[in-house]
């Protein structure tokens, strides 16, 4: 057996710092901010810290629009805030993973700014620039954030390609100098002490540049054209050549946030042997509540659908590379809010929640603020929200004649912000996250809801998350086990079964209000508990007999 690389028995605190603490009271987090709180994280028994991106940005995009890529924002502080973050991190045993925007920069980059200023500087070919057609667009794609994925430039008389916000044109990747740019990118942040890069939007690198049309989505005169610049098999070569310039030279940690992959695909990018990437960040698994791709047509959580989800790509990662494993990030509602039982059982849900996703072999991506129960602030105005993606689908369904009622409801549910709110850190004004006023409004619930209590309590979410980091560490199930999920169709409990060669476990959830009883395995009749949710379990002649939300994990040797 292959010894495990250091980040397979891992796990990760992911930041989005502009949300985490405010160090100096202007409403907004900060580096600083991030510094003050280190001792908070190590305390987690998490191994590396990933933050969401603090360089220079109009933030169009929550920051994942870049202006500058070798600068930090003012509103997050200096490079000497940052290379005293570094040091604090390193200081305490931890490593750092940076965020890299590369498929697209924002319109106030330099390049792109040249770009517009004259067609025949260099600059216009580090992006996707082409003619209309028939007064038209190039083609009828449509924006990921909604509306066309074209914008135009009368100047020019050229239309560039986003497949994001307006503000984010597209980089071509198939020009050398654009490449170059990026590995220069990437040394000049491993020289200030990176550890590691989370790679973002990474498999839309290549677009077949001839922008075929496609099937317009119901209502629209735009389509999804994702068969068309999604998992390109030119991309393979893009990320060898960031892996053998740059990650492996320098050993460097990759993970790749990707979607609409298949397994061969997904085999090839994360397979060590291809040498291009370390782990992947499948997005599409938390579109199991959804309607297809569009998170603002939400669906009843179906267990057996994400069971199966779930078992699908732990059988095609297993020997041929590496998952993150998450359950909520910058880019989604609270997971608590959206799989768990908020209302009646929120400390014990949240508490599954977590046992449920991280025995299964990967290495845990915890989201800041999952780690207390955090919950969707629940809004009463659609002022309150801020993300981009949340203003677009609510302006378009406005359009359509839907009422604010019913998106308000909506937004309150699957928008962006859910995640994006504040850090609760204490009962006191704001949450304890900033001695201002917060760029974004805090939860309602942050006095029941929040770190200092939860930190004095044995029995909090927070000091769930601390055991349960604690115990799955080293074990060999974990690390190396083959997985193998039982009760399939069973609409209320995940259960599955680790095994690797001296020793299994099995991990038991209740996802429901009921209570339930289940026949355990006979080979874990006699397994110990790892760790649980309600204290011991019930069990009698190898029956559990589950409480509401219950959830645990035996284990034995073998």
């Amino acid at each position: 057996m292959e010894k495990a690389k250091w980040w397979q028995d891992a796990a990760v605190y992911q930041i989005y710092p502009r949300s985490f603490y405010d160090s100096n009271g202007d409403g907004t987090g900060d580096l600083r901010g991030i510094t003050e709180k280190l001792d908070y994280i190590a305390s987690l028994g998490v191994d590396v810290i990933w933050s969401s991106p603090f360089f220079v940005s109009p933030w169009a995009d929550g920051g994942y629009d870049v202006a500058d890529y070798r600068n930090i924002d003012p509103a997050f502080g200096t490079m000497e805030d940052f290379e005293e973050m570094i040091a604090g991190i390193h200081k305490r045993g931890m490593k750092f993973m940076m965020d890299f925007v590369g498929n697209h920069t924002s319109d106030e980059h330099a390049w792109f700014q040249a770009a517009l200023s004259d067609k025949n500087s260099p600059y216009h070919d580090y992006y996707i620039f082409r003619k209309g057609k028939d007064g038209k667009e190039p083609s009828n794609w449509a924006s990921i954030f909604g509306g066309s994925a074209w914008e135009y430039v009368p100047e020019l008389d050229e239309y560039y390609l986003h497949l994001f916000a307006k503000k984010q044109p597209d980089l071509n990747w198939e020009n050398p100098a654009v490449v170059k740019e990026v590995l220069d990118i990437l040394h000049f942040w491993a020289d200030k002490g990176v550890d590691g890069y989370r790679l973002d939007a990474i498999n839309y690198l290549y677009k077949e540049p001839d922008f075929p049309d496609v099937e317009p989505m119901p209502g629209s005169i735009y389509g999804f054209a994702t068969e068309h610049y999604a998992n390109k098999p030119k991309v393979h070569e893009h990320f060898r050549t960031l892996h053998d310039k740059v990650m492996a030279p320098r050993g460097l940690t990759t993970v790749a946030e990707v979607a609409y992959l298949n397994e061969e695909t997904a085999r090839g990018y994360a397979d060590p042997a291809r040498g291009e990437l370390d782990a992947l960040y499948p997005f599409d698994l938390l579109n199991v509540d959804q309607d297809g791709y569009d998170k603002f047509s939400p669906l009843p959580l179906d267990l057996p659908k994400l069971k199966k989800a779930l078992s699908h790509w732990q059988g095609v990662m297993h020997d041929h590379g590496w998952l993150a494993l998450f359950i909520g990030n910058h880019d989604q509602p609270r997971a608590l809010s959206r799989f768990g039982d908020e209302e009646h059982y929120p400390a014990r849900s949240a508490k599954l929640l977590a046992n449920a996703m991280y025995f299964l072999q990967g290495t845990p991506y915890i989201y800041q603020g999952d780690e207390l129960g955090m919950t969707n602030p629940h809004y009463d105005s659609l002022s309150r929200f801020r993300d981009v993606e949340a203003i677009n689908a609510l302006n378009e369904g406005l359009a359509r004649g839907e009422s604010e009622e019913h998106w308000l409801r909506l937004l309150n549910d699957r928008s962006r912000d859910g995640g994006r709110a504040p850090f609760s850190w204490s009962s006191e004004d704001n949450a304890g996250f900033t001695k201002g006023t917060p760029w974004m409004d805090p939860c309602a619930n942050f006095k029941d809801i929040n770190a200092e209590a939860e930190d004095k309590d044995p029995d909090s979410v927070l000091n769930f998350y601390r055991r349960l980091l604690k115990v799955r560490k080293g074990l060999s199930s974990v690390i190396y086990g083959d997985t193998e999920f039982l009760e399939m169709e069973d609409p209320e409990l995940m259960v599955y079964k680790r095994g690797s060669d001296d020793e299994m476990l099995i991990s038991v959830n209740n996802f429901s209000g009921n209570e339930r009883s289940y026949k355990l395995p006979e080979d874990f009749e006699d397994a110990k508990l790892l760790i649980s949710n309600c204290g011991d379990p019930v069990i009698k002649d190898g029956k559990a007999e589950l409480r509401p939300w219950e959830a645990f994990t035996l284990i034995k040797s073998k």
